[in-house]
């Protein structure tokens, strides 16, 4: 046992930069989180992953809940960038409407446990993530909201108004990633064949064609 915990001390790595030190700590993390889930992930697995010693983790994080919301902040604020870079784009709003709607289910798939915290909370996000992230979730949707507000001017919606078609639309592509992520073993389609799918099938039903 000895010497195996003096190979454990001596693979770890040397003190180095802090910023660089906490980068790995989180790229690790987001590694056993989405290998082992949140339950399963611990932080001697995540710092034995980085190279560091369990105490030289809690230097930087106080546990692995807190590893999470930043990782959570880190991803949230890519979705926000990408919608924020397609509501830009000059094209019809329903083609917007619908590379949000991919894009978002994407983000899910690639970052599992930030999805399931921030968006399957039982909790309020607000209590979960706090403030912050809590107005960036929010501005994540009123960009989507937004377009879809765009085709309700245009009278394009087939049914309902746009708050109840952004919910809809919204509510189905969040059912087809959460169950993708809390089913995997449920014999699924191929993941790109069912987004297109569950796309095609709403836009189809609820708005019209420019």
């Amino acid at each position: 046992m000895a010497e195996i915990e003096t190979m454990r001390r001596s693979a770890r790595k040397p003190k180095g930069d802090g910023h660089l030190r906490r980068a790995e700590i989180l790229e690790a993390a987001e590694r056993i989180f989405v290998a082992n889930g949140y339950e399963g992930a611990t932080i001697r697995k995540i710092a034995d992953e980085v190279g560091v010693s369990s105490t030289a983790l809690y230097m930087h994080f106080p546990d692995k809940g807190g590893i999470l919301l930043e990782i959570s902040e880190r991803t949230i604020r890519q979705l926000l960038e990408r919608n924020a870079e397609i509501a830009a784009k000059p094209v019809d709003a329903a083609q917007r409407v619908e590379l949000m709607l991919a894009s978002y289910m994407r983000w899910g798939l690639e970052h599992p446990n930030a999805y399931m915290l921030v968006f399957c909370s039982m909790t309020p996000v607000s209590e979960v993530l706090g403030d912050s992230l809590a107005e960036i979730s929010a501005r994540c949707y009123d960009i989507f909201s937004g377009v879809v507000g765009e085709l309700a001017r245009d009278r394009r919606l087939k049914a309902g108004d746009a708050a109840s078609v952004a919910q809809a639309l919204w509510a189905s592509t969040h059912g087809v990633v959460a169950l993708l992520i809390t089913r995997p073993d449920f014999e699924w389609a191929p993941k790109e064949e069912l987004m297109r799918v569950t796309l095609s099938g709403l836009m189809q039903g609820l708005i019209q064609p420019h």
